[in-house]
């Protein structure tokens, strides 16, 4: 079923999501990848503010390529989300609700997003110049030092994902493969 979502996404919003959902997003999120996580968990062990407020808020894994003139973004395809995996379980704790990236997720991410009724999503990797003509603007919030690991605020229109891993403990990835054996 095709949803359209405006950002930032909240519980109630997660939990009418299902594996296997296209979504449209649009609205605001973050880009973060390993080192900018890497960062956030020092100063949440140091018990210090982070540079972003994750309340609801949705994390793109995603290192863009250098813009174009007149665009705002390079190529903007996800990242391996299994990098972040030691990372997501304190973020989701922390409010997050939403992820997007591409890959499977360890037992101990699946158990948080359901914990915390927040959502994984994937984005079709290989489709990093389409995606990025659906990010209209984009900002460096921290860690410019990182360059293409910067954390960024971009702003999306009908940016285009699918549920993977729902609140409810269903995973596409899972669900796919019991399908494809069923039916072979």
């Amino acid at each position: 079923m095709d949803k359209r979502i405006e950002l930032p996404i909240n519980g109630e919003i997660a939990e009418g999501l299902k594996a296997g959902d296209y979504v449209y997003l649009s609205g605001e999120m973050y880009v973060a990848r390993d080192a900018a996580h890497k960062r956030l968990m020092e100063l949440i062990e140091k018990g210090e503010k982070l540079p972003i407020d994750l309340e609801n808020a949705a994390i793109y894994y995603m290192g863009p390529s250098p813009a174009r003139e007149g665009r705002p973004i390079g190529s903007a395809g996800p990242t391996t989300a299994s990098r972040m995996d030691k990372y997501a379980p304190t973020l989701l704790d922390l409010g997050l609700k939403a992820m997007i990236g591409k890959g499977k997720r360890t037992p101990e991410v699946l158990e948080a997003v359901n914990r915390n009724k927040a959502v994984y999503f994937a984005a079709i990797g290989g489709a990093g110049a389409l995606l990025s003509k659906c990010i209209v603007e984009s900002e460096i919030i921290c860690y410019e030092d990182l360059g293409a690991e910067a954390i960024r605020k971009i702003k999306v229109v009908d940016f285009p994902v699918i549920v993977v891993a729902d609140c409810h403990g269903n995973n596409l990835y899972e669900s796919a493969i019991l399908q494809f054996k069923k039916e072979n």
